[in-house]
């Protein structure tokens, strides 16, 4: 069991997040002086209801009364720039904290170690990559406008409310903690939703980008009504929390917007009592009034923000967790040119969970450079593993691999990695160009090389056919190809990669009989050059193996030379059998009765 991830406030989330604002700094303090200005012209507005009317309808005024226009006029233009400022500037640094956010997120995918994968869905991390990186724009814009522009909003008029009459203006700021501790207990409820929202989310992506990935399959068993299903169980579960967020949402408001109101009501009858009349000018009692209802209108919008700060919060949270995970180990300071290609195992154990058994138990093998090793046995008995800890996509627990007598934690990954070429059963290609993808991975590699590539692996043939030749493009995972075709790019990137050691997982399992012959063939001549490492299930591809080694429950438990296995009678024998349809070599039908 992984540990449980340390519990961390909202306020150091929001003080990380903030840090993204940090090179922007200029442009955000820009920004809080238009909102300072924008608050302002608020509780002018305010202000000039007591000129306004003192001035205009009791003094009648003339110079007051042909300034009012002007003022409001003016009043107004500074306002709409303040706005403008405002909105631009922290929209403008909130796209660029989003972009930096997304670019450390997909850098640190890049560098996460597979055991991470293994335990997480596409689904989720694109989740975290789309939705979890919108909320936090939402946060760290809407979120910061709201909170310091309204809140120097209410403050600004606030004091010109004591200004123009403290008694009545300290019964509005006692509705103040009440809505302090309204507003804390309903944080923690939307903070503790979105996280479940945020789930919900991941769930709808990871379902509808395994339907979209397999919709063949899904057309294929007539699984439509399942898949419909599934989807709507988890659309439901994240629709049921959107409801929650909302009515927790729907309820708050009104009732914060109650206990303001009563304070306010409570302030109207005694500022009307006659007693009261007599201490203030109609002037000051209407530009008090309209304080008060002004106030109103950004305490709305502060208690709206909480659940909007929440899902930012918990966005924030779910991004900071995936940047906080552990890069893959490369403490290999060695640099290895180009080895030779002998490669050694020594007493190999690994385990997926320290709680289940280990999925390699004290391998050794020895390929010296040049040599072919094939891998067979059932699902399940550790070949694909044996190989992937070469590259060190996992991290072995005990004994040695060594390449040319180095041992390969001491190798950095990079040096370590471009020594090795890796060909799977099931071929990645990228949504880009043939040409591309066969030179994936390669700088400086010209037309005359691909080309070359091209031909060694039988894929010259169909792609010169094609209208665009190198240009063309495959579609997401090759989909535009037929599978042998999709499998013959890939031969063709081992190929340009010239890499001493090839990996070949199942290359050719996927293949027509066509296909297969002409891949063998280019494998052929390329394992001539190179120190092979082949798992195979059809076992006519790996009877010229140098040695064969034979595995079941992660352990080696015969080896040697197709001809020496089959003469042993045993294990490979029997797959052999099995595969072939062929009778033991101990059976004499002929005396059987």
């Amino acid at each position: 069991m992984s540990e449980a991830p340390p519990t961390i406030s909202a306020v150091d989330i929001y003080w990380r997040l903030l840090n993204y604002v940090k090179p922007y700094w200029l442009v955000f303090v820009v920004a809080i002086i238009a909102m300072l200005v924008f608050a302002g012209t608020e509780t002018a507005l305010a202000a000039m209801m007591k000129p306004l009317l003192d001035g205009s309808f009791v003094e009648r005024d003339p110079h007051i009364i042909k300034l009012i226009p002007i003022a409001f006029i003016g009043l107004f233009i500074v306002r709409g720039i303040a706005n403008f400022i405002t909105v631009y500037g922290l929209g403008w640094i909130a796209r660029n904290v989003i972009r930096n956010l997304r670019t450390e997120m997909f850098n640190k995918l890049i560098a996460l170690p597979s055991r991470f994968f293994d335990k997480s869905t596409p689904g989720q991390l694109l989740a975290k990559l789309l939705y979890d990186v919108e909320q936090v724009a939402n946060a760290a814009t809407d979120a910061i406008i709201t909170v310091i522009r309204d809140s120097l909003t209410i403050i600004g008029l606030l004091i010109w409310m004591i200004y123009l009459n403290g008694f009545l203006s300290l019964i509005i700021l006692t509705t103040v903690p009440i809505i302090g501790f309204l507003v804390f207990k309903i944080s923690s409820r939307f903070r503790r939703i979105s996280k479940t929202i945020q789930q919900s989310m991941g769930d709808v992506s990871h379902i509808s980008s395994e339907v979209i990935e397999g919709h063949r399959e899904v057309k294929t068993f007539g699984s439509q009504e399942y898949e419909k299903k599934r989807f709507e169980k988890v659309n439901q579960q994240n629709r049921h929390q959107r409801m929650k967020m909302l009515a927790t949402d729907a309820i708050s408001q009104p009732i914060i917007q109650l206990i303001t109101v009563l304070g306010l009501s409570l302030v109207i009858y005694l500022a009307t009592l006659p007693e009261m009349l007599e201490k203030i000018t109609p002037g000051s009692f209407i530009s008090f009034v309209t304080a008060m209802f002004m106030i109103l209108t950004p305490l709305k919008r502060l208690t709206k923000i909480n659940a909007k700060i929440q899902r930012g919060i918990a966005a924030a949270q779910s991004i900071f967790s995936l940047l906080d995970e552990k890069d893959e180990s490369d403490t290999g300071t060695k640099i290895l040119d180009h080895c030779q290609g002998d490669i050694r195992y020594k007493d190999v154990s690994f385990s997926y969970n320290s709680t289940h058994d280990k999925t390699l138990d004290s391998v050794s093998f020895h390929a010296k450079p040049g040599q072919t090793i094939a891998f067979v046995g059932h699902s399940g008995s550790g070949k694909t593993t044996l190989v992937s800890l070469l590259a060190r996509f996992y991290s072995f627990s005990e004994g040695q691999i060594e390449i040319d007598g180095i041992n390969i934690n001491e190798l950095t990954l990079s040096s370590l990695r471009n020594q090795i070429a890796l060909v799977n059963q099931q071929v990645i290609l990228f949504n880009d160009t043939i040409g591309n993808n066969i030179s994936y991975g390669k700088k400086n590699v010209s037309n005359d090389q691909i080309i070359e590539a091209a031909k060694a692996a039988h894929a010259w043939g169909f792609i010169e056919r094609l209208p665009d030749g190198l240009a063309t493009t495959v579609g997401q995972n090759g989909v535009l190809l037929s599978g042998g075709q999709r499998q013959r790019i890939a031969i063709a990137r081992a190929l340009l990669s010239d890499a001493p050691i090839l990996i070949l997982d199942e290359a050719t399992a996927s293949l027509d009989t066509e296909a297969e012959r002409h891949i063998q063939a280019a494998v052929e001549t390329l394992m001539a050059q190179r120190t092979t490492l082949v798992i195979a299930h059809r076992l006519s591809t790996i009877e010229k193996a140098d040695q064969i080694i034979v595995m079941h429950d992660g352990k080696i438990i015969e080896s040697g030379t197709h001809q020496q296995l089959i003469a042993k009678n045993q294990h490979y024998a029997e797959l052999h059998r099995l595969q072939f349809q062929e009778k033991p070599a101990d059976t004499d039908l002929s005396k059987a009765t």
